[in-house]
């Protein structure tokens, strides 16, 4: 995550921010999703490992061995602990790990990012762009999130046309630390609760 997002900053209430923490440890469930446990490791490295859903994702541990997915899914338990951040997994009727959803939240800001993959034999088909608006929705209503800041590399047109089409607004470009330390440019969007029930809460 960049560190100097969300852009806009409006801290929550003290109660406000405690109720997100607890919401975040709370959470098992994310729509068809559950929460990474440590035996998905190997699992989890195997979607992982495939430069199609690898290459685009500046938040994953560098180098990417099944070690280090290890160290990743407890990270995120432990951020859980602390009412930070969730990491869940969606697994195929034959049991592998089809796809990951990485929620990290600011419970300060009332603010919260998403990130996260499929499986390459589930692209193309509007799978993500579902499973990412149901995932928005979640955040908003069981965390109880104001805020969600979303990024995307330059060069990942469908993130792009996805977090465009889901009507979040473009606010420029910031850069993206990965957990090696090394940089990439991202784009950055953002869309409060309001803004997201006006655009979907009816449709």
């Amino acid at each position: 995550m960049a560190g100097d997002l969300p852009l806009t900053r409006n801290p929550a209430a003290t109660e406000k921010a405690e109720a997100i923490r607890a919401a975040v440890r709370g959470a098992t469930q994310m729509g068809e999703s559950r929460l990474a446990r440590p035996e998905d490791a190997a699992g989890l490295y195997a979607l992982l490992a495939d430069p199609k859903v690898f290459a685009p994702i500046y938040s994953l541990p560098r180098p990417l061995t099944r070690e280090t997915v290890a160290a990743f899914i407890d990270h995120h338990l432990a951020e859980r602990e602390t009412g930070i951040g969730l990491l869940f997994v969606r697994e195929g009727e034959d049991g592998r790990i089809l796809g990951y959803s990485d929620v990290q939240v600011w419970p300060h800001w009332g603010a919260g990012e998403l990130g996260g993959a499929l499986h390459p034999s589930l692209h193309r088909q509007g799978a993500g762009g579902r499973g990412a608006g149901l995932s928005f929705a979640w955040m908003y209503d069981t965390l109880g999130l104001d805020l969600i800041c979303e990024t995307a590399s330059l060069d990942n047109v469908a993130t792009q046309r996805m977090l465009d089409g889901l009507g979040f607004r473009r606010l420029g470009e910031v850069t993206s630390v990965r957990p090696d330390g090394t940089t990439r440019a991202s784009l950055v969007w953002e869309m409060t609760r309001a803004e997201w029930a006006a655009r979907h809460d009816a449709s």
